[in-house]
């Protein structure tokens, strides 16, 4: 089961997906048989969903310090 399903671990926001996208890539064909670094997999394009939510994640949370910092309310 996802870790961001489970209690928020200690590395904020987007935390337990950057959690999952660590270890959906360390278990992935790529790193395991090929031998070839995690951050090689994820260019190929291994992991893909889970990247893509780590980056919308990492997004909105840039998006809401800069709302808070412009004063601007919704």
């Amino acid at each position: 089961m996802p870790k961001y399903y489970e209690d928020k671990p200690q590395g904020g926001a987007c935390g337990g997906l950057k959690e999952d996208l660590g270890a959906c890539l360390l278990e992935s064909d790529c790193v395991v048989q090929e031998g070839k670094s995690p951050r090689q997999c994820l260019k190929e394009g291994y992991c893909n969903s889970l990247k893509y939510a780590f980056f919308e994640c990492k997004r909105s949370v840039m998006e809401s310090r800069s709302v808070a910092q412009a004063g601007v309310q919704w």
